[in-house]
């Protein structure tokens, strides 16, 4: 008999630590707020490890039916979860680093007004993004969908009296909404002709299709639709636009929902679609042609921008374009390995990041630091490792999952590769440009920050509005911590997903195997196929010279990241007076990259002046002033024009109301001798 993991419960725990701060928080003392959301996320994370140990011996894959939500017709959808090797790496990630988050959200937001409400609102978005994870069918994941999209709302606009982070949270929400078009009518499309949302009955209907190589058809404009839903949700083009401003935002829910959660729901969604993929190759194709322009797209902005939090925000578009990459050429376990190391070394900058910023008093600009590595040495090395991760270098753990998506879409395409090749490049230069800036040369912010004492109690700092607090120092153990962990996460987590060329035989891929190969026959491991002699040679031949490319491809893509690290070097350290020189020379192309080649002015040009221009003049003043308010104001002038007539009719005199009475009755009498006559 198949136990009851009871895994309803992996994301109520968060839900029971929103409703209690946000409803009573503002009672509590801030310890309390901070024991109350620790405990019940941490809680989800420790159930969710006990359901990691107790997974070998379940029946995968294993579901959980609360009810039956929804039944109309033949149509029917449970309030069911359900949990397989793709979904049980989606809990362990968000619970996770999502509990590392809010262990370091308590040093950082401590001196924060609103303190409870933010915990409330962090452990509502957990709530909502282990639902999508968890969710057995299409609906109850876009309860979830729309749920982190209200939570990131938030989160994002959390100061919401600074103008910038009020709109910023706005610019999400409705960007997303745009996105989340596309995954409503690809939802009716599946109902319609399947007749179900269910992840398994939707497979089961699908697996046995061909694929449709002709191009349109029902799979592709399927697969299309929701590959709008996951651009909108993972910030790829043309809908990324809202990722970069979310920077506006605590540096916590950047690394939350930036990292590790929200945007990489459209990768997941994307991976736990992929029967539909398979058979659309359209679609598939556009997903890896999306992927391939945003990363690279998204890495040439990255490699100008100066506030820090800027280039990883571009930073991490650009890898989540590599994650579409992945999907896009069928390599489904490469994009979930990569959402897994991401999730590890893209929190740990982001983190870090915050460390830097709470260090310098606010301050976000890397033309203003330098110098920082001897006064704030825990966040300097651990966010070198971050960034040693990101750029691909061995044996850190980026480097493992990078090399893997550029192996397999060479592959599929050298123009994938060569594309995802100059990305890894720009990876490397523009995050060790951010470490050189950064921790190295003199500091050239203010001179009370570099020179005051570098003490500080752990608490009592405001580390959001740039307010001084007393000088450079280090951050406080609840921030410093998390960082620590994840910088081990972010060296080590990569070692399960070696290749065979490099002596492995990734176990990570083979994990998630039976996910993305369900409908492939296999043969038992304990009865394995007669092969003869000859073709055994014949394969290990074969094997020998496809591991011998991957090593090649693989020192190739480490040598990107090192002449990136040798370019950045050379420019931010060696001769810092080099990158004005050649920005002048660029002339108007590197202004159009500053200015992220003027999309957001364009969008305002084409969609949003046009919208309010149409809302001001014909809802407002063509519809609401001029139909209803009129209508209403021209009825309310009659009525009184009508009663001031009538009101005159009463004027006191008792023969005049005499006369109107015999005049009404003669009228009733000379009416009913008429219909008498006839």
């Amino acid at each position: 008999m198949t136990p009851n993991l009871h895994l309803w419960l992996i994301p109520v725990l968060p839900l029971v630590g929103a409703v209690i701060n946000g409803f009573f928080g503002k009672k509590f003392s801030r310890q309390t707020v901070a024991a109350v959301a620790l405990l019940f996320s941490g809680a989800a994370f420790a159930l969710v490890l006990s359901v990691a140990f107790r997974f070998s011996s379940l029946v995968r894959p294993h579901s959980e039916t609360l009810a039956t939500w929804i039944r109309a017709g033949s149509f029917q959808a449970d309030f069911a979860f359900y949990l397989d090797q793709l979904s049980l790496v989606m809990l362990l990630v968000v619970t996770g680093v999502g509990f590392l988050i809010h262990i370091y959200s308590v040093g950082y937001m401590w001196e924060e007004g609103g303190f409870y409400r933010f915990f409330a609102y962090l452990n509502l978005f957990m709530f909502f993004m282990l639902t999508l994870v968890l969710a057995s069918n299409y609906l109850l994941m876009f309860i979830g969908w729309e749920g982190v999209g209200l939570a990131s709302y938030l989160l994002i606009g959390f100061w919401f009296t600074k103008d910038s982070a009020a709109s910023a949270g706005k610019k999400a929400f409705i960007v997303n909404r745009v996105g989340d078009f596309g995954f409503l009518i690809a939802l009716f499309l599946l109902i319609k002709h399947f007749g179900s949302l269910n992840f398994d009955q939707v497979a089961q209907s699908i697996r046995p299709l061909s694929p449709e190589i002709g191009g349109a058809g029902l799979l592709n404009a399927i697969g299309l639709l929701l590959m709008v839903g996951a651009a909108g949700k993972s910030a790829q083009i043309p809908l990324y636009v809202w990722l970069p401003d979310a920077m506006e935002g605590p540096t916590p829910v950047s690394a939350l929902i930036h990292a590790a959660t929200m945007v990489t729901a459209g990768v997941y969604m994307v991976a736990r679609s992929h029967v539909i993929f398979e058979r659309a190759p359209m679609a598939l194709t556009v997903v890896a042609i999306v992927g391939t322009l945003t990363a690279l797209f998204a890495a040439t902005i990255g490699v100008t921008q100066t506030d820090i939090k800027k280039v990883l925000a571009y930073s991490t578009v650009s890898q989540l374009g590599y994650m579409f990459i992945a999907c896009g050429v069928g390599a489904f376990s490469a994009a979930i390995f990569h959402l897994m190391t991401h999730a590890f070394f893209k929190g740990l900058l982001f983190l870090a990041a915050g460390s830097v910023i709470h260090a310098v008093s606010g301050e976000q600009d890397m033309r203003q630091m330098g110098g920082l590595r001897t006064k704030i040495p825990w966040t300097f090395w651990t966010m070198t490792i971050g960034t040693f991760a990101i750029a691909g270098i061995p044996p850190f753990a980026g480097f493992f999952s990078k090399d893997e998506i550029l192996w397999q879409a060479y592959q599929a395409s050298w123009v994938f590769w060569a594309i995802g090749l100059f990305t890894a490049f720009l990876t490397s230069f523009y995050m060790f440009r951010l470490w050189f800036l950064t921790f190295f040369g003199e500091y050239r912010g203010t001179a009370e920050n570099a020179h005051a004492d570098s003490a500080s109690p752990d608490h009592g700092h405001n580390h959001g509005h740039g307010h001084g607090h007393g000088g450079i120092h280090e951050s406080p153990r609840a921030m410093v911590i998390p960082l620590v962990v994840l910088a081990v996460l972010s060296i080590i987590g990569g070692w399960i997903g070696v290749p065979g060329s490099l002596g492995g035989s990734n176990r990570f891929a083979k994990f998630l195997g039976p996910v993305f190969h369900a409908s492939a026959p296999t043969l038992p491991a304990e009865h394995p196929a007669e092969v003869a002699p000859s073709e055994k040679k014949t394969e290990g031949a074969e094997a020998q010279g496809r591991h011998g490319n991957e090593l090649l491809f693989t020192a190739i893509s480490v040598l990107a990241g090192l002449i990136g690290l040798g370019l950045a070097w050379l420019l931010y350290d060696r001769n810092p007076q080099l990158p004005q020189q050649i920005a002048a020379s660029l002339g108007r192309f590197y202004g159009a990259v500053v200015h992220k080649y003027y999309v957001d002015e364009l969008y305002a040009a084409l969609f949003v002046k046009p919208l309010i221009a149409g809302s001001t003049l014909i809802l407002w003043h063509g519809i609401d002033r001029d139909v209803i308010d009129a209508g209403l104001d021209n009825s309310a002038h009659g009525a009184n024009q009508v009663s001031d007539s009538i009101r005159h009719m009463q004027s006191g005199n008792l023969r005049s109301y005499a006369g109107w009475v015999a005049a009404g009755a003669a009228v009733v009498i000379a009416y009913m001798v008429w219909m008498g006559a006839r």
